[in-house]
């Protein structure tokens, strides 16, 4: 059976204190009433290591926002797989389309950093997702394949057993827009065809995708009743613990 997952994107948000503080909150709400669905946390490099502190890691995961595509030297300001691990994490956010767009990260690179996080016992929750131009051209599916083809699609079938899948529209992010569940339905059920064609249908039914992209309490129950959707990759709603728990609680329903 493939995991249920909500994941928290925090994103460049909260400093140190008001994170621990927020992670604090979401482990024991959490820890109080346990969630059906492994819940992540994803946050400032700076935050990892005092968060994993406050986290009881049966409850809550912690992640990476990034990491990067260097083992390691003079790369200064930038942060190695190897250095994510030694925090505590055990996932990496890799691919989002804030990093493809603002920073340049081709599938180049991306394949690189994917690679290091594998090789440092990280999990990659790997990013996807097309623009409104692409989606209104009918192009999302060529887009989102070329991403996959260009970043993860060389790896073994015993690595890509530590891949997480993230659909996000770029054009539903932080937008208020939400794909209906019906288009992100139908682009996940896309995206496991091809990861069937790939690895087998025994490793696609295995893996994990996500939705991503102004998914929040109030829309997560029909979005994660759609049998592809196993779950979500949040942003601005997993920054208030009511919120994020608002979202968890939706595999109670």
């Amino acid at each position: 059976m493939r995991k249920k997952i909500v994941a928290g994107n925090w994103k460049m948000n909260k400093d140190l204190q008001e994170g621990v503080a927020l992670a604090k909150e979401i482990n024991d709400m959490l820890v109080a009433d346990k969630p059906n669905c492994e819940v992540v946390i994803c946050t400032p490099f700076i935050h990892l290591a005092k968060v994993a502190e406050v986290l009881d890691e049966k409850v809550v995961g912690l992640g990476a926002e990034n990491c990067s595509d260097k083992e390691s030297g003079a790369y200064t300001g930038e942060v190695s797989a190897s250095m994510v691990k030694s925090t505590g994490a055990q996932y990496v956010i890799l691919g989002h389309s804030e990093r493809r767009q603002y920073y340049g990260e081709t599938a180049a690179i991306l394949k690189d950093k994917v690679a290091l996080a594998l090789a440092n016992g990280l999990k990659v929750i790997f990013c996807c997702g097309e623009t409104l131009e692409e989606r209104e051209a009918e192009r999302q599916n060529e887009v989102v394949k070329a991403e996959l083809e260009g970043s993860v699609f060389h790896l073994s079938s015993d690595e890509w057993k530590n891949i997480v899948l993230a659909y996000e529209p770029i054009w539903a992010i932080g937008t208020g827009k939400t794909a209906t569940s019906d288009q992100a339905e139908e682009m996940l059920a896309y995206i496991r065809s091809i990861v069937a064609e790939k690895y087998g249908k025994e490793a696609a039914d295995n893996t994990s995708i996500l939705y991503g992209g102004s998914c929040k309490a109030s829309n997560a129950p029909e979005l994660f009743a759609k049998p592809d959707i196993d779950g979500g990759l949040i942003g601005g709603a997993s920054l208030k613990a009511p919120d994020f728990k608002g979202i968890i609680d939706a595999w109670k329903k």
